[in-house]
């Protein structure tokens, strides 16, 4: 029994759909996509360290910098005089640190010394005065006939001079034995002067630091963005001028939770981009984020209300591109793509 034409044609057009749905299904195999996905990429917020006028701008709207150009200079007078300040307060503290630890070095030198020869001059000062006592003793035994009044009153005389330079030798030891307070105190003027020299060097860096800081620079190359600065501005510390946005590109992709169970690191990634459709880049897996992206918000959802809802949360991965996207396409952050993960070659 032979078939009709039209039933021919039937089962020709379901063979026919059904090996494009085998084919559709073993193409699309292992291949996991998501439309939440946009591009990320380094993002500096420009503000000054300092306050001031900007006395020169440098950046104009999305310009291109590279790492190190200045981007702009806030008025360096009252730095420059502030560092002048300081560098003469620090050479006069350098003076006086290098005088206080000179006259410390001598003072431990010279007042143990000054202590020796005065307890020197002390026991040579006593026994001369004693002897002189017993010269003078001799002479009040001897009578008239034996001594002249002259010898007398010379030996009284002899006496109390050296009386006189014993007492005296005898308050220079004194002061002489007040050495360790005076080493002591040569000391501490050396470490106060040295202390304050410190704080005069710390200043002084302090100034250098900021007259430094007057000049902001690129700390990476990329784009100037989101420009909210103009010269003649006064601007304050902190405050954010522009955001410099960086070249190099990445994607945050938010998959389903229920997505990631084939998803490993490494593997190989297709992207599109919304703005350019028919551009297509080639991408891997480079991590994933440990906890979903609900998880880290700023308002967490808390479920513990007994009116739990079950939804499916997203978690981030990081896509990395394998050669960055050329750099005269105007691509951004915040820029939709769709990244497909091919979790089985094909």
């Amino acid at each position: 029994m032979s078939l009709s034409s039209s039933k021919i044609k039937l089962i020709t057009t379901v063979v026919i759909a059904g090996i494009a749905i085998a084919t559709y299904i073993w193409l699309e195999r292992g291949l996991v996509s998501t439309d939440d996905a946009t591009l990320t990429s380094h993002t500096v917020t420009l503000s000054p360290k300092v306050p001031g006028y900007v006395k020169v701008l440098t950046i104009k709207d999305n310009q291109r910098v590279k790492a190190g150009d200045v981007l702009l200079e806030i008025d360096p007078s009252d730095y420059l005089i502030r560092r002048d300040k300081a560098q003469a307060a620090f050479e006069a503290a350098k003076a006086a640190a290098s005088a206080s630890h000179s006259n410390m070095e001598t003072t431990n030198i010279s007042a143990p010394s000054n202590r020796d020869a005065a307890q020197a001059q002390v026991e040579s000062t006593t026994a001369n005065w004693e002897k002189a006592k017993h010269d003078l003793q001799r002479m009040q035994i001897l009578s008239n006939e034996a001594r002249s009044q002259e010898q007398l009153d010379l030996a009284i005389a002899n006496e109390k001079a050296n009386q006189s330079s014993l007492v005296d030798a005898r308050a220079k030891l004194r002061t002489a034995e007040t050495a360790p307070k005076a080493m002591a105190a040569a000391r501490a003027m050396s470490e106060q002067l040295s202390a304050q020299f410190n704080q005069a060097k710390a200043d002084l860096a302090q100034a250098d630091n900021d007259l430094a800081n007057t000049k902001l620079l690129a700390a990476i190359d990329g784009i100037i963005t989101n420009r909210g600065v103009e010269q003649g501005n006064y601007v304050q510390v902190g405050q954010q001028l522009a955001s410099l946005v960086g070249t190099e590109l990445w994607i945050t992709a938010n998959y389903k939770e229920t997505q990631l169970e084939k998803i490993r690191i490494g593997q190989a990634v297709t992207v599109t981009i919304d703005a350019y459709p028919e551009l297509s880049l080639k991408a891997k897996v480079d991590s994933i984020q440990s906890g979903t992206g609900a998880y880290f918000s700023a308002f967490p959802p808390q479920n513990a209300t007994g009116n739990f809802v079950k939804i499916v949360q997203r978690v981030p991965v990081k896509i990395v591109f394998d050669t960055q996207p050329d750099a005269a396409l105007p691509l951004g952050p915040g820029m939709s793509v769709i990244p497909t993960i091919y979790t089985v070659k094909h």
